[in-house]
Parts: structure tokens; C-alpha cells; sequence
């Protein structure tokens, strides 16, 4: 799940990520060249991160879990990246 809230010509977008019983969770993005942020976990078991990104963009991004599994945002759905893989499209 992905919630934005717009400010000015940035927004503050929270990824939220929930699954089956993980010990963690990364999120990579376009953004940032793929780097893999931890992502902080709640008492329900949900993973969250908060990034500031431009207004006017888009973003290619996807959670990573401890099992190693990939996954695309449920809200947002799948795309096909140029490398066959499948990632979320956020557009701001």
C-alpha cells in the first residue's frame, strides 16, 4: 500500500508491505539507483518506510523479504521492467 501526501512540489509517500511472517523487508526504488532501504516494522507486523520524492515523476520500485522474494505493491499492481522482471510504477 502506498499512501502520498503532496507538499508543494515534493510529496511524502509512506510504503506500507504486508505478507506472510517475515523478518524483514527491503524497498528498492528507481529513485535511488535499486539500493535496498530497511524498512521499519510495526507491532501488527507491517513494514513501513517514508520517502520525500518529486511531484511530476514516476518511480519503479518493489519490496524485497527475508525469504528473498520479490514482490510488486498490491494497490499499484505489476509492470514489466526492460529486464523481465516485474515492479511496481508509482506516479507522482
Amino acid at each position: 500500500m502506498v499512501k502520498i501526501t503532496p507538499k508543494d512540489d515534493k510529496a511524502w509517500v509512506t510504503f506500507t508491505f504486508s505478507g506472510a511472517k517475515m523478518n524483514s523487508c527491503m524497498l528498492s526504488g528507481s529513485w535511488n539507483d535499486w539500493a535496498q532501504e530497511p524498512m521499519k516494522q510495526k507491532k501488527s507486523g507491517e513494514f513501513y518506510l517514508r520517502r520525500m520524492l518529486p511531484i511530476g515523476s514516476s518511480y519503479e520500485f518493489g519490496y524485497l523479504t527475508s525469504d528473498n522474494q520479490w514482490h510488486c505493491d498490491d494497490e499499484l499492481g505489476c509492470i514489466t521492467s526492460p529486464f523481465g522482471s516485474k515492479n511496481s510504477l508509482l506516479e507522482l
